[in-house]
């Protein structure tokens, strides 16, 4: 129920923001436009911020992102995660603004696998993120704060491959 809520109110701070296309210095406002893209990954690499921890940092897995808006997409996918357990993930991504070639937002959804976090079940998570594509490669970065001492900081690129 929270989760449908949390995805409603950044639907609806899309809308308002996106419905005046604007620039702030050197960053725009990005005028959602449909698109149909579909993009496919193999995990993640992970810079941990908490280096004593022996977290595992190549979080190799498989994950597709379906780009249906210049600035939104679905994402879903599966991966080692950085405590060495099976992850699955699935959300929404939205970028609505610009610097360059360099779009800028948050991934709001769902991620289970790891123990510390609700038994290693399902919970939800709304992280900043950012994104660059060029032709049919792209890349992504995902922000992942600390949680109490159940979930640790770290940095994560997910390098993508466009299908169409």
């Amino acid at each position: 129920m929270i989760f449908h809520k949390i995805l409603a109110c950044i639907g609806l701070i899309s809308i308002s923001a996106t419905s005046a296309a604007e620039t702030w210095g050197p960053f725009e406002i990005v005028e959602p436009t449909p698109i149909s893209e579909l993009w496919l990954n193999a995990g993640f690499y992970s810079y941990h911020f908490q280096k004593n921890k022996g977290f595992n940092n190549r979080n190799f897995g498989i994950g597709g992102e379906y780009q249906y808006s210049t600035v939104s997409s679905i994402v879903v996918g599966s991966s080692h995660n950085s405590v060495r357990h099976m992850s699955h993930y699935v959300g929404w991504n939205w970028h609505p603004i610009a610097l360059g070639p360099v779009h800028f937002g948050v991934v709001a959804g769902g991620v289970n696998g790891y123990p510390g976090v609700n038994n290693g079940g399902w919970f939800p998570v709304v992280i900043p993120a950012a994104s660059i594509e060029y032709k049919s490669i792209g890349a992504n970065l995902i922000f992942i704060p600390s949680f109490k001492d159940k979930l640790y900081g770290a940095l994560s690129l997910q390098l993508k491959v466009k299908l169409y």
